[in-house]
């Protein structure tokens, strides 16, 4: 992944993620009374393990589409286990109050967003001319609570998925 967005970040003027910085969101909060983050940390320790699982990284593209992209994106492959994942995470916080998301839950690594009316031309030449889009598989150990601020990301919180 770093070998590929070290290749195509100079072809397009876009918001690139660090490498450091990708990750599967399985819930978005937004705005959130810092007073009550413990209140978050408890819920989300009582989210059950949907037991060990693989991810598989692979696939590019855009959000909502090629025509008029906000987001370019990784995609991600994990069977039932994942959404398993983000439902009993929206569950647990939907009972301390974090409203619940109506949309499709879509898993993926937002490697870029399109800022302004960005020329993509010459990223589009280089993602077809990309060998592979087959980026590995991992197994998470864990899933995280993040503070994100200005594109920085504040671990505050780890739960084990065993």
């Amino acid at each position: 992944m770093r070998a590929l967005l070290n290749r195509l970040r100079p072809m397009a003027k876009l918001q690139w993620s660090p490498v450091e910085n990708l990750h599967i969101t399985t819930k978005f909060v937004g705005e959130w009374p810092e007073d009550r983050v413990e209140d978050m940390k408890q819920a989300l320790s009582q989210v059950a393990s949907p037991g060990p699982f693989e991810i598989h990284v692979s696939r590019l593209g855009w959000f909502p589409n090629a025509s008029h992209p906000w987001v370019f994106w990784a995609g991600i492959e994990s069977g039932d286990s994942l959404l398993t994942l983000a439902q009993a995470t929206e569950e647990a916080l939907a009972k301390i109050g974090v409203p619940k998301d109506d949309r499709p839950y879509s898993p993926h690594l937002t490697l870029a967003r399109v800022k302004d009316r960005a020329r993509l031309d010459a990223l589009h030449k280089g993602i077809e001319a990309t060998r592979s889009t087959d980026f590995g598989v991992f197994r998470p150990a864990e899933f995280f609570l993040y503070l994100s601020s200005g594109g920085k990301y504040k671990k505050l919180a780890a739960f084990p998925m065993c």
